[in-house]
């Protein structure tokens, strides 16, 4: 059956790969499987035939034939126990590799969303000003713990999987921002650097990636 996955008509991003789709796209690309992509529109969005896929009128959602998911981490989840290559075979490197997921999308990933709120929602709040410190701390602190942890691994946890996948489209966030210099050095990141997730043929339309498995070494 035909996976179908739908993304922004346009991008707010601008086609840079920050919106969630990029995550699932990612990972289907890891795995070998092949889909399709749903343009939608903000209006449409809002419309009941989206929100009978995603009640909260977001992207991505995910079908595949009578199946239809929301929300980028159980859509990752669902890919990566489904398909080999993003969970290793071992079932402890597994619980970590799913931990790892949770730890970018419920740890890493809320100060960095916090930074976008503050510029681009608040940022003509009389409190604006001395908010930004603390949210800046918080970021830090974040990508200070990460670094201690990854020191000089390659990967979060012995070899690459849907958590290196779902850290790595969390930092590039950052990637506009001052914060990227904290960014600890290690091989996802190298090569997110260079255009985000590693891509053959980028477009804003459908994006194609060269999957971590099928790269040469750095």
């Amino acid at each position: 059956m035909t996976i179908t996955i739908t993304a922004f008509e346009r991008s707010p991003d601008g086609g840079k790969g920050l919106a969630r789709d990029t995550r699932v796209r990612w990972a289907l690309e890891e795995v070998g499987q092949p889909y399709e992509v749903r343009l939608v529109s903000f209006g449409a969005m809002k419309e009941p035939a989206h929100l009978a896929l995603h009640p909260f009128g977001q992207i991505p959602t995910y079908e595949e034939g009578d199946l239809g998911l929301f929300e980028t981490g159980s859509i990752v989840f669902h890919i990566a126990q489904r398909h080999a290559g993003l969970l290793p075979d071992d079932a402890n490197a597994r619980a970590r590799a799913i931990t790892w997921m949770f730890a970018a999308l419920s740890t890493v990933e809320p100060p960095i969303l916090e930074l976008v709120t503050a510029k681009l929602v608040e940022g003509d709040k009389p409190w604006a000003a001395e908010r930004m410190p603390l949210v800046a701390d918080r970021i830090r602190n974040r990508l200070g713990q990460l670094s201690v942890r990854l020191g000089d691994a390659d990967w979060l946890d012995g070899a690459f999987s849907a958590g290196d996948l779902m850290m790595v489209s969390v930092l590039l966030r950052l990637k506009s921002s001052a914060f990227w210099m904290n960014i600890p050095t290690w091989r996802p990141m190298s090569a997110a650097a260079k255009c985000g997730p590693p891509t053959n043929g980028l477009s804003t339309l459908n994006w194609r990636f060269t999957p971590v498995n099928h790269r040469p070494a750095d």
